[in-house]
């Protein structure tokens, strides 16, 4: 299978197809954290913070409430270390869906799932201040409504890597040396499913480097838009 690799550290990028199959990427995966199937709706330790969340043909379907003014958000309570999250998710009708990651004071980093794009970044830490997110890749997708797509969320160090289906991308940053807080999902627009959660602990693959270092020079990504406040749950406070 081939995969489309970015790596990214503020503006510098590079890519490269390889192989993926079952081999351990940034991370290698460790201790079974938190894994459940969704298919019971949004029970605890799930909290939601926006939205309507509900089940829908074994899955946990999570919805934008208009009089919300803000995208559905849905968290987890757990502190992360070093870690892998893998799930998947299918829009039916949703604008974006986020797999995101908080930082101990505002937001961390992301991935952005759209029907015509995938994106993952690091996230603008202060809302009104001078941060503002770092886009470590952003591509064309053909995100069909009513078909599952698989997504990974790798965070070792100062590094994350973000996949869904066969893009990915990674990148670098001080902040995500943080404690990351409250992993969970977000929708914008009506509606996105989600099921098969898996988030164990990682550590630095020892080939990690190799992989890098042979990355060739290649194309920057494609500059992104402005991403919307309430599809990315970025409305004045954490959500």
């Amino acid at each position: 299978m081939n995969i489309r690799i970015l790596l990214s550290c503020a503006s510098a990028a590079t890519f490269t197809f390889a192989h993926a199959g079952d081999a351990p990427m940034l991370g290698v995966p460790g201790k079974v954290i938190y894994e459940n199937k969704l298919d019971s709706g949004l029970t605890a330790p799930w909290k939601a913070a926006k939205g309507k969340w509900d089940t829908a043909e074994g899955a946990l379907r999570g919805a934008e409430k208009p009089e919300d003014k803000h995208g559905a958000v849905a968290r987890l309570p757990n502190k992360l270390g070093d870690f892998i999250a893998e799930y998947e998710v299918k829009l039916d009708g949703a604008n974006t869906s986020t797999f995101t990651i908080n930082a101990v004071k505002d937001h961390m980093a992301r991935i952005i799932i759209a029907p015509t794009y995938v994106q993952v970044q690091r996230d603008d830490n202060d809302h009104e201040g001078p941060d503002k997110a770092v886009v470590f890749g952003r591509f064309k997708a053909d995100i069909k409504p009513g078909t599952w797509h698989k997504v990974r969320m790798e965070m070792v160090g100062d590094t994350m890597l973000g996949q869904v289906d066969e893009i990915i991308a990674t990148g670098s940053n001080a902040l995500f040396k943080q404690d990351r807080m409250a992993p969970g999902f977000t929708v914008a627009g009506q509606s996105a499913e989600f099921r098969n959660i898996k988030i164990t602990e990682a550590t630095l693959n020892p080939d990690w480097e190799k992989v890098k270092t042979a990355l060739p020079k290649g194309e920057p990504a494609a500059p992104a838009g402005p991403v919307r406040a309430k599809a990315a749950g970025k409305a004045g406070k954490k959500n």
